[in-house]
């Protein structure tokens, strides 16, 4: 007589993660937001590959027709949306992204809901103005675990001081992107080209910058970039940003630092 062994249920784990997700907000008129949008594109280009993009419509408030038209637009562009916000749709077509409901902004106040956050209508311009970063629950880091959203750099581990401040001890490689929503972030080495940093503070580089930095990207105006010498593709603070074609014999090459003056980025040499 044979006996079956009795099958091990498995039981199945849902753990709640988040992480970093870019929003769109188009205006009207509409055809002068994708002109602004394209502007930035071409001063950045492959800036969305690969990225989570959240499309906020409550400003624009569009019919499903005209939605349905925008997110191929911007696939065309290159732009995925993997999640829609419009206030008083809990969901719209199957063939959409789905509806956002409960997203909290990330700001250096914390999480806040929609209700909560500040009244910046008519400051984010696609052009001139970086995309909104916002955490949304997903699949990534977990929140709070202080761990940039990157492989190990080099042999060494990413330590959070207890400041918030993010020390990377090793060079940035080409295709690594440093997250950073606590803090200031200090690397010892270089960072190379097609890498990047975002940090909801400060952003310190003691080699050679040649990838994309952005600081205060949670709000931060007070932010600052610094880095021994700038080959930057780009630089941004609280979402203003400057381009390598805009650096390019003024203060490309040099030590420099970057900061908001008036709404303005300036990228002055240090000394």
């Amino acid at each position: 007589m044979t006996f079956a062994a009795p099958l091990e249920a498995k039981s199945i784990r849902f753990r709640a993660r988040s992480f970093v997700a870019f929003t769109l907000t188009p205006e009207a008129p509409l055809d002068v937001w994708l002109e602004g949008l394209d502007h930035w594109i071409g001063n950045s280009p492959g800036y969305f590959a690969g990225r989570p993009v959240v499309l906020d419509l409550n400003t624009l408030k569009p019919d499903v027709a005209a939605i349905e038209s925008l997110v191929g637009v911007l696939g065309h562009r290159g732009i995925r949306i993997y999640a829609i916000e419009l206030d008083g749709h809990a969901a719209l077509e199957p063939n959409f992204p789905p509806v956002l409901v409960g997203a909290k902004e990330a700001t250096t106040d914390g999480l806040l809901p929609r209700e909560a956050r500040e009244d910046v209508s008519g400051e984010d311009k696609a052009e001139g103005r970086a995309p909104e970063q916002r955490a949304d629950a997903g699949s990534a880091d977990k929140a709070g675990d202080g761990k940039a959203d990157a492989s190990k750099a080099g042999d060494s581990e990413p330590q959070v001081e207890a400041s918030g401040t993010l020390m990377i001890k090793a060079p940035i490689r080409s295709g690594q992107a440093i997250v950073h929503p606590h803090g200031d972030v200090i690397v010892l080495g270089s960072v190379a080209s097609g890498s990047e940093i975002i940090a909801a503070g400060s952003i310190h580089v003691y080699g050679t910058l040649r990838g994309r930095a952005s600081a205060g990207a949670l709000g931060n105006q007070g932010a600052r970039i610094f880095c021994r010498k700038n080959e930057a593709e780009l630089l941004a603070v609280d979402g203003w940003y400057t381009t390598a074609e805009e650096m390019e014999g003024v203060s490309r090459g040099k030590a420099v630092q970057a900061f908001l003056d008036n709404d303005a980025l300036c990228v002055v040499p240090l000394g």
